[in-house]
């Protein structure tokens, strides 16, 4: 049991949040939620160890194991994935190397009557009380299964880790937190850069071998999927539901009702009894009771309601002319970088109005099959774009593209059309930019606040097909919800590479799964096509692990 005692944090006077306390038990599995701002990886640094609160202090037993994964995270480059990953036993090899060295030490000594042999005899009796009591463990078994529920090949096991972008060095370090088995695990958005099937298997993981785990996710589904209690940060202070995120929405809005009701009554009250104080205030026979009412006022505890974005702004794509019937298509296509061949001999067709998503492991060729299309890189075979196609195309990298000497405002000002220009505050606003942010330089925003500004140019621009890939890595819940609504309504064509299941619930209706150098097309709904891969990945994994 790990309980948070009484903490608070306060910056320059402001006071991020203040008195929290609550009890993390054994198997309690919590969504920490709240607006941007509100504190949440602020408290979950606190807990882990890595800032201090202004006041108050955490409190757990003192051989608790508490694993910590950021949104960002970079591993040491000088070893393998292998190497890397079986850093989180290293603790147990220290131990078996140091006694390894005593005996050999015990085997050349003679001085056997001396204080010093004895003490090495009582050390290599400690190590090894505490080394044969551990779990017998296949340590290189746990490492390789961990690794491909991740999404690494075995391949890649001896690869340095300097070969790999940020996302995968983050599944290295996951794998490392796993593979110690913590009391507490503590994840910071962790199924960013993270596709479909490698979540599934981390559900899969969290439900039935992890102990307690705290989550910062914007990924619905697997909030859903795997926590069983919600802890709410907002307005300085917390709410503790015993529910997953979905039920914790609706318990949330009958709180907010209570809420509004209370506070209605309360300022009927407040107005009574200004009008009675304002009426009589000076009438002698009243004089105690006007008092009395006067204090009353002053001790009393105004009843806050908490904040909750109500906007209702619907955005809609622009319309764009008509595309030909097939706006999309490839024809024995194959693409190899060298030796290595990402897929090879697909055909793809994809019709004017088609919402499809391309699907499968990092690495399996989705972005490379984006990037042909587009005519960004050279390939064998046929893919081309149809007559009369407008694409409007995001790309994992497309906030690098906007150019830095333009204010946030100006950025999207240069693309809007139409009415939807006297909107541009309020769009800005529903993808986080409200004040003084809309005057700010590109050049200063972070890589997610780059991401959404591109994801609001993007939502502005008249085209017929849409090509996302990986859209919505650093949108929160409300914005995400923006995004599939403005999709849903796109009457063009739409090609989505996405890992985030609730974001691609009721988005295609045909997937494209790209598996061992194939490209093969599934006439079916994302739903379908994950309901029908999880047991059979999850088997498949625990297969190859053996």
């Amino acid at each position: 049991m790990i309980s948070v005692d009484a903490i608070a944090v306060e910056f320059s006077g402001e006071t991020l949040f203040k008195d929290v306390s609550f009890v993390i038990n054994e198997n309690d599995k919590i969504a920490l939620m709240g607006k941007n701002g509100a504190g949440k990886s602020t408290m979950m640094k606190i807990i882990a160890g890595m800032q201090k609160a202004t006041r108050g202090n955490i409190r757990c037993p003192k051989e608790a194991v508490i694993a910590y994964l950021p949104q960002h995270l970079l591993t040491d480059d000088s070893c393998t994935v292998f190497e890397e990953a079986s850093k989180a036993f290293a603790h147990v090899f220290e131990m078996r190397d140091e006694m390894d060295a005593l005996n050999k030490e015990l085997e050349t000594r003679t001085d056997y009557e001396s204080d010093a042999y004895m003490k090495i005899i009582e050390k290599v009796s400690d190590l090894g009380e505490k080394f044969y009591a551990l779990e017998d463990v296949n340590y290189d078994a746990e490492v390789e299964k961990a690794l491909r529920g991740l999404g690494f090949s075995r391949e890649d096991f001896t690869r340095q880790t300097s070969e790999f972008s940020g996302g995968w060095r983050m599944r290295i370090e996951l794998v490392k937190i796993l593979l110690q088995k913590p009391d507490l695990i503590l994840l910071d958005e962790p199924t960013n850069h993270v596709d479909i099937e490698s979540v599934i298997w981390l559900e899969d993981f969290l439900l039935n071998k992890a102990k307690a785990v705290v989550v910062i996710s914007h990924d619905r589904a697997f909030i859903d999927n795997v926590t069983n209690r919600t802890i709410e940060v907002t307005m300085g202070r917390i709410y503790d539901y015993k529910a997953n995120y979905s039920h914790y929405l609706q318990l949330r809005e009958e709180r907010r009702s209570h809420q509004i009701k209370a506070y209605q009554e309360q300022q009927k009250f407040i107005a009574d009894t200004k009008a009675f104080i304002d009426k009589f205030k000076g009438t002698f026979s009243k004089t105690n009771q006007v008092k009395d009412r006067e204090r009353m006022l002053e001790k009393l505890q105004i009843i806050e309601v908490d904040e909750v974005d109500n906007a209702a702004l619907k955005l809609k794509f622009p319309p764009a002319p008509r595309s030909g019937d097939y706006p999309v298509s490839a024809e024995d296509l194959t693409k190899s970088y060298g030796d290595l061949v990402v897929f090879k001999e697909a055909n793809m067709s994809i019709s004017r109005g088609e919402k499809v998503s391309f699907v499968g492991r990092n690495g399996e060729g989705k972005s490379t099959m984006i990037k042909a299309i587009m005519g960004e890189i050279e390939f064998e075979g046929k893919c081309e774009l149809g007559h009369n196609a407008k694409v409007g195309y995001f790309a994992q990298n497309q906030a690098a593209l906007l150019d830095p000497e333009l204010t946030i405002f100006q950025t999207v000002d240069e693309v809007a059309e139409g009415d939807i220009r006297t909107q541009i505050k309020n769009i800005l606003g529903r993808f986080m930019f409200s004040g003084d942010d809309i005057d700010k330089k590109v050049s200063v925003l972070s890589g997610g606040e780059k991401t959404r500004l591109a994801m609001v140019k993007l939502l502005l621009e008249p085209v017929n097909v849409l090509i996302l890939d990986e859209p919505t890595n650093h949108l929160d819940l409300k914005s995400k919800q923006v995004l599939k609504d403005a999709l849903l309504a796109f009457e063009g064509t739409l090609i989505l590479v996405s890992h985030d299941r609730d974001f691609l619930q009721g988005l295609s209706e045909k997937v494209f799964e790209f598996k061992n150098k194939r490209v093969i097309e599934h006439f079916e709904t994302i739903d379908a096509f994950l309901i029908r891969n999880r047991i059979e990945n999850l088997k498949e994994i625990d297969l190859m692990a053996k």
